[in-house]
This record gives C-alpha cells, sequence and structure tokens, in this order.
C-alpha cells in the first residue's frame, strides 16, 4: 500500500493502530514501514508526516504514525536570557532542539554533553519522542560517532539524572 500523504477527514469510532518509526526515518519522504497489525505501507509523500499525524484507514482500522522515543537530554531553564544562551550554544555545535515550559530537549550526543559539562549547566538524561522546532536553512544531522576523549572532573557543580 503505498501512502502519498496524511489524511484530511479522519473517520470517527475506527478502531486505532500505530506504525512506530524512528525521527531519522520519519523525517524522510520516501520509506516503508508495518504497522503494530503487520500491515506493511510504503511512503512516498511530498511531505513527510509528522508524530502523532494520520495516514489511512480502512472499515474498521485507523492509522497513525507514532514517532519512537530516544536518548535526550533535557535542560531546564528559567531565565529567558539563560535560555536565549543555551540554544545559541546548541546551535552553534550545528543541533536541532526543542523548546518547551520543561526547558530545551537535544539529542543525546557526547558533544553537547561536554558543552554542558564545562560550562557547569544542569540536565537531565530522558526518553522522549524528541520533535525538533523546524528552522529555516541547513540543518547539519550528527547521525555519525564521535570519537572525543575526555575525563570527568566531578566538582559537584552540576548534576546528572539517570
Amino acid at each position: 500500500m503505498i501512502i502519498t500523504q496524511h489524511l484530511h477527514d479522519i473517520p470517527q469510532g475506527l478502531t486505532p493502530v500505530a506504525l512506530s518509526v524512528d525521527r531519522h526515518k520519519l523525517s524522510r519522504r520516501r520509506w516503508h514501514g508495518v504497522a503494530e497489525d503487520g500491515v506493511e505501507f510504503s511512503f512516498d509523500l511530498v511531505e513527510a508526516l509528522e508524530h502523532g499525524e494520520t495516514f489511512y484507514a480502512d472499515d474498521s482500522k485507523v492509522y497513525s504514525i507514532e514517532m519512537q522515543p530516544e536518548a535526550c537530554l533535557l535542560i531546564p531553564i528559567q531565565e529567558p536570557k539563560k535560555a536565549a544562551w543555551m540554544g545559541w550554544m546548541v546551535g552553534n555545535l550545528h543541533f536541532k532542539a526543542a523548546f518547551s515550559e520543561e526547558g530545551i530537549l537535544v539529542q543525546d550526543d557526547l558533544a553537547v554533553i561536554q558543552m554542558l559539562e564545562r560550562e557547569h549547566i544542569h540536565y537531565h538524561k530522558v526518553h522522549q519522542v524528541f520533535k525538533p522546532s523546524k528552522q529555516g536553512g541547513h540543518s547539519h544531522d550528527h547521525s555519525h560517532e564521535h570519537s572525543h576523549s575526555h575525563s570527568h572532573d566531578h566538582t559537584g557543580e552540576h548534576s546528572h539524572s539517570h
């Protein structure tokens, strides 16, 4: 079954079925996936689908995208000035970020952890759906492995929650 766009008119009263997908595959316009009931779909999209969007319905079921949670870092922010500074620092590393009432969410990556520890910035390791803010221009996706060597000097000025 080939899907070319999300459903605009979603029928009511049908059994919901999720198709679980990771963020990287979901950002593509062409990919294959298998819903939790075993139905296979091919996607050939004009615009990438987003978490929660419905893409197909039959007589009894309605299918929607469920983005898989991933390892992230949550940086709690109280003051707007600090939030702007943190957004700039994360952006300067060419990482995507999501902004919410909780703080700034970025993918769990050694380069970000080293920057946070160097600046003595508190963060939590979390596992949740990561929907980065849309940004203009180009983006750099850090899907490669980093080989940085580092040592930890835990002075108590920052903390980690696992």
